[in-house]
């Protein structure tokens, strides 16, 4: 799908945050690692998290979707043969979490698969991991992407793993090895990127009953645990929310944004840089506000919110003087290498930006619509959209389907502020 956006002014408008992907990926995996029912409410309905649904009931959890809420009957750390392979489409979430399910299987093999873009994300320091704490992983191609054979029972113990590719490595070893029979540590060997994100893990795990013991890049956990049924309820998603949040400092209009409590969120950081830039950020209970005034470019070390470098890099072309984004090259492992697309793609709309092996450097700059590409990478295509609304004329944006991954209401709240947005199916030759 293509949408086409006009710029202009929008209307100020108090819209609502969609609930976390992060949060709601590890309680519907601790809730089927669990022995009974657990509730969580609120959570994210999107095409990454459906993948984890999928993932999970393939193993033998029950899953009801009731309004607001998912009950899951998880199967106590004891998951089935599955019956076929698991398709885990884009999300590379899904994919280390229920790589870590599948290793508590008593007999029996997993297979795990996914989109092209899933199977070309590394996954080498997790399945060496998990071969050194008793269970068997393979990559079909023996390059450490998916498909993944997965056999062999956890035992716990020793391992080191690097940090610097994907927190969700250590999140998933973290979440599974509680069930494993002996006691494990788990040493980062380098320093850990998108750290904020094993501290949710750590948060819902500790909601299920879990204790972690953790000092700086080591954490030692406790074998033959259960985790007992989750009853929570899924904060709003700072790393969506942040496209929303950006309108009311690039435009000249307030932004008012519903459904944002403080969490351990990472990306909750981006009150605090729009503030750098300039622009005036109040928060009242889970309500935020943010008001345009002048931006000035700002300094942005982004190693522990890569998912924020997309909508960073929109706003700096709005921002006088020069913003410098480093120390992120591990953005070029998401869906996209999300740091040369945003150069590709802002340089296409005429905005000054130098690309750089951990980052990029953006210098204010008027921005036109063009034909752009997506790269079939959500959070690509929203930063775009807000970029769009900036720009003189129509931007019209490729695989913008892609949003259904993390926030399949994304175009509707745009909508909301009076923008002009259309839809059109692309073919299979325009793809």
């Amino acid at each position: 799908m293509k949408v086409e956006i006009d710029g202009g002014d929008i209307t100020p408008r108090t819209l609502v945050a969609p609930p976390s992907k992060s949060y709601t990926h590890r309680a519907i995996t601790i809730a089927a690692l669990a022995r009974g029912k657990s509730i969580i409410k609120n959570p994210l309905l999107s095409e990454d998290t459906l993948a984890t649904v999928s993932g999970c009931e393939a193993f033998g959890a029950k899953i009801e979707f009731q309004e607001d809420r998912l009950v899951v009957d998880g199967f106590n750390g004891s998951p089935k043969i599955p019956e076929d392979v698991i398709d885990l489409k884009n999300s590379g979430t899904s994919l280390r979490f229920i790589s870590g399910v599948s290793t508590h299987l008593e007999k029996g093999y997993s297979v795990l698969t996914g989109d092209s873009s899933l199977r070309s994300r590394p996954n080498k320091p997790l399945i060496d991991a998990y071969n050194k704490l008793g269970a068997r992983i393979k990559s079909s191609k023996l390059d450490g992407t998916a498909p993944l054979i997965i056999n062999g029972k956890l035992t716990g113990g020793y391992v080191d793993i690097r940090g610097d590719i994907s927190s969700q490595f250590i999140s998933s070893i973290l979440i599974n090895v509680p069930l494993a029979k002996k006691d494990s540590e788990i040493d980062a060997t380098t320093k850990i990127r998108s750290k904020p994100y094993i501290d949710i893990t750590l948060e819902v795990m500790k909601k299920a009953g879990i204790d972690v013991e953790k000092e700086k890049r080591n954490y030692k956990v406790q074998g033959d645990e259960q985790y007992q049924p989750l009853d929570m309820t899924i904060p709003g998603d700072f790393s969506s929310a942040a496209n929303i949040l950006a309108i009311g400092a690039i435009t000249d209009k307030k932004i008012e944004i519903n459904g944002l409590p403080p969490s351990e969120q990472g990306d909750e950081k981006i009150l605090e840089l729009l503030e750098k830039f300039g622009a005036k950020v109040t928060r009242k209970n889970d309500k935020i506000t943010v008001k345009p005034k002048p931006l000035k470019g700002i300094e942005i070390d982004a190693s522990n919110i890569p998912d924020l470098l997309p909508i960073l890099s929109v706003i700096a072309t709005q921002a006088e003087g020069k913003t410098r984004i480093h120390n992120v090259e591990h953005a070029r492992y998401k869906e996209s290498d999300r740091i040369k697309a945003m150069a590709s793609e802002l340089k296409k709309m005429g905005a000054d930006i130098k690309e750089h092996k951990d980052g990029l450097t953006i210098k204010q700059s008027k921005l036109k619509g063009n034909k752009l590409k997506g790269y079939d990478d959500h959070r690509i295509v929203m930063a775009l959209s807000i970029a769009a609304i900036k720009a003189e004329g129509k931007t019209q944006i490729d695989t913008a389907e892609s949003i259904k991954i993390s926030y399949p209401n994304f175009f509707k709240q745009l909508k909301k502020t009076g923008l002009t947005i259309k839809k059109h199916k692309e073919t299979k030759k325009q793809k």
